[in-house]
């Protein structure tokens, strides 16, 4: 039996662990830009209701003063 062809095992789980690391990085990367972006838009659209919520109250105000 060939044992030499064993003497790169190691080497091999080194690089498969290395690969699988990679990969879950980056993995994690692509969520938390998602999840970034995703919590930018929520705030960007709060912000247009405030503000369509303040310019219809401020448009009810002036039609009760006149």
């Amino acid at each position: 039996m060939d044992f030499y062809a064993l003497d790169n095992v190691p080497l091999l789980f080194y690089i498969l662990a290395l690969k699988t690391l990679l990969l879950c990085l980056g993995f994690a990367g692509v969520k938390i830009y998602q999840s970034k972006k995703a919590e930018a838009a929520l705030k960007k659209q709060q912000a247009e209701k405030r503000r369509l919520a303040q310019q219809t109250q401020e448009l009810i105000d002036n039609l009760k003063e006149d």
